[in-house]
């Protein structure tokens, strides 16, 4: 929404919304496990602007017996985030900040495509949760990430969006690379927890790397700085001799 040129239309936001900075000082209406109604219902908005998969049905019933206008989306490709970025624009009548938006993210997304078009694959356990252990499947955008780096996501076609898996199926995977996504302290943790498991591939060739949640895992415009991580990180353990 910030990006579409309606950050000073927003009046309320999900409790994990920190970027941009602006969006900390809004009023929060809850998460995915629980919406605060009558706080939502406070605000007066004209337009609720929901992700998919990210709240729960009857919360979003609700809404909408309330007579409020709701705008659901999840893109699962990068290539889909320009045209929600103008969509957005044009509901909140910034068709023009948007455009230039989407633009310049398309831009980004070429020169990501002709950076790392043609690289040698490799195989990839992406983490996003280490107790329970959690991975992401091909419904979610990082699977798209991963396939533009050159990558190959190893539990792509799991049922679900974010399965819980064991470490022994990883190691059964055995993936050329492993990349954490999980807030600093708890990735540092995992990663020590990874590196006594010399059985793995990336273990022995220490192809494990770590990025920001925030930067790779929520399909707005940052997305494409955390591609461009993976698909540096990818490089690296390519430069080290894995094919």
């Amino acid at each position: 929404m910030f990006s579409a040129g309606a950050g000073s239309h927003v009046v309320g936001v999900s409790a994990y919304s920190r970027h941009p900075p602006a969006a900390r000082t809004l009023p929060r209406i809850g998460d995915s496990s629980h919406l605060d109604l009558e706080r939502i219902l406070s605000l007066h908005p004209d337009l609720i602007v929901g992700w998919a998969s990210g709240n729960r049905p009857e919360d979003i019933s609700r809404l909408r017996r309330l007579g409020l206008p709701v705008f659901l989306t999840e893109p699962k490709r990068l290539d889909q985030i320009p045209g929600l970025i103008e969509k957005l624009g044009r509901l909140a009548g910034t068709e023009v900040q948007a455009q230039h938006s989407a633009a310049a993210f398309r831009a980004g997304l070429r020169a990501l495509r002709e950076d790392y078009a043609g690289q040698p694959r490799l195989t990839v356990f992406f983490e996003i949760w280490s107790r329970p252990l959690m991975t992401l499947t091909s419904r979610q955008i990082v699977n798209d990430v991963l396939a533009r780096c050159g990558g190959k996501n190893v539990f792509a076609t799991l049922s679900g969006i974010a399965p819980e898996v064991g470490r022994e199926d990883v190691v059964r995977a055995d993936p050329d690379v492993i990349i954490i996504s999980e807030p600093r302290a708890i990735a540092a943790a995992d990663l020590a927890r990874w590196r006594r498991l010399r059985a793995l591939r990336a273990v022995r060739e220490d192809h494990l790397y770590v990025v920001k949640p925030g930067l790779i895992t929520q399909p707005g415009p940052r997305i494409l700085a955390g591609a461009r991580q993976v698909c540096a990180d990818l490089d690296s353990a390519r430069n080290a001799g894995l094919h």
